[in-house]
């Protein structure tokens, strides 16, 4: 069986965006399955890790096409500000410079529903020439950006063809959205596009339980949870850090700014002089300005070490000789259904994870069914600040451990057979 996988992210692409498919590319052929991969020829990727491209497997077709972007002219104006909001990086209202907030004014309601929508329709025509020379009629487009999402609407209106749309993340109730300045008429075309999307794709796949339920209330096509996972070579075991380290790997957006754990941890360093002497507070990736003001109003710029971008195979060895992973989402209504790859790879590194986000989160689910840390609300602040130090106790001890348990289902290799199941009953269903 072939099907076509159309995605915006591939390697150079750095970031989470890249990790979901690459990796079920790489499992597929196990399954009998053969992607073939379809990537545009000249993105404008904000982060790059080149080392993902000896990932790819050496087999796979990947067909590139090119594509027009207007970051490119974004960055006459500020190539600062483009690269930061095209890594989803959005400072607070009232930090926003003038540039920022006309690039998002213009980004949410020129570019609908994103500035990758150019891509659309040179690659339907590209594309319903490749199906029909090669016979393949299974498709699978993933977003964001949606405007990928785009392309299999079209093709499926040209082409009999079984189209599955991947949803790494939400469309409209994704966390940044109210921060794109969009008009009513441009919130409301967003929501027909995604409405038009999800009735007229043939499956649907979801990363989180939320976003399984928020689409089932529109549309009645099946929709299947697909999580994200682990990769089975994250498994070493490496040497842990002597110093009590608090990690915090990928990007941390302004909403993503827990005051409460940064006052209970400063507070700890004042009322514990052991606690003080061997903390370090590791953030790995982007930060933004507002969170960086923060930790330093908070008292706590000496522990602070911060890494910036680093590829993912070093992401991963340092997660794992981490002390203690952080894992901080938005607290918002809208973020609850917000599962991070993350979090899996987090899993399999046997670290405690200390993780906040709103209530009823999906994060807090999956952590509590694999024993794999703790999950608090924002404003929790002495729960937070107790568990931390009983952690640290533990470090202390040399008893600081993961007990997790039940993960082995969130392997990319079962996940991809769950994908592979999916897809034969998909065309069996043609």
């Amino acid at each position: 069986m072939k099907v076509l996988i159309i995605t915006y992210y591939w390697p150079p692409a750095g970031g989470p965006g890249v990790q979901r498919w690459l990796n079920f590319v790489k499992y597929l052929k196990e399954f009998d399955i053969e992607p073939i991969v379809y990537v545009p020829e000249n993105p404008t990727y904000p982060l790059e890790d080149s080392s993902l491209l000896s990932d790819i497997p050496k087999e796979v077709t990947v067909l590139k096409h090119p594509i027009f972007e207007p970051y490119r002219f974004a960055q006459v104006f500020s190539k600062k500000e483009t690269k930061t909001i095209s890594r989803g990086i959005i400072s607070s209202q009232e930090k926003q410079s003038l540039i920022q907030r006309a690039l998002l004014f213009i980004r949410g309601n020129f570019f609908i529903p994103d500035a990758r929508k150019f891509w659309v329709q040179p690659s339907v025509k590209y594309l319903k020439k490749y199906l029909s020379e090669h016979e393949i009629n299974t498709i699978i487009t993933t977003g964001p950006p949606h405007s990928v999402h785009m392309i299999g609407k079209g093709l499926k209106a040209q082409v009999d063809l079984n189209w599955i749309a991947d949803f790494r993340d939400p469309w409209t109730t994704i966390g940044y959205h109210d921060k794109l300045k969009l008009t009513k008429r441009s919130i409301q075309k967003h929501k027909s596009l995604e409405k038009e999307v999800l009735n007229t794709a043939d499956q649907i796949i979801v990363t989180s339980f939320t976003t399984q339920k928020e689409f089932q209330e529109i549309t009645n096509t099946p929709i299947s949870v697909i999580t994200n996972g682990y990769d089975v070579e994250m498994t070493s075991n490496p040497v842990l850090d002597e110093q009590f380290t608090i990690s915090h790997i990928g990007s941390l957006l302004s909403g993503r700014n827990p005051i409460y754990l940064w006052k209970a941890l400063y507070e700890l360093t004042q009322e514990n002089e052991a606690f003080s002497k061997a903390f370090r507070l590791q953030l790995v990736g982007a930060v933004s300005d507002d969170v960086l003001s923060t930790i330093k109003e908070t008292g706590l710029s000496e522990f602070l070490e911060l890494k910036g971008y680093v590829p993912h195979s070093e992401a991963i060895e340092i997660q794992r000789s981490s002390q203690l992973l952080l894992l901080i989402e938005i607290d918002s209504k809208e973020t609850r259904c917000i599962i991070p790859g993350k979090l899996f790879e987090y899993m399999i590194s046997k670290r405690p994870i200390l993780a906040l986000g709103p209530k009823e989160a999906d994060i807090s689910r999956l952590i509590s069914e694999t024993n794999s840390g703790c999950f608090f609300e924002y404003q929790e602040h002495q729960a937070i600040k107790d568990q931390i130090f009983q952690y640290f106790k533990d470090y202390q001890n040399n008893k600081l451990v993961s007990q997790v348990s039940g993960i082995e289902k969130y392997s990319r290799r079962e996940l991809t057979r769950s994908l592979a199941e999916l897809l034969r009953e998909t065309k069996t269903n043609e």
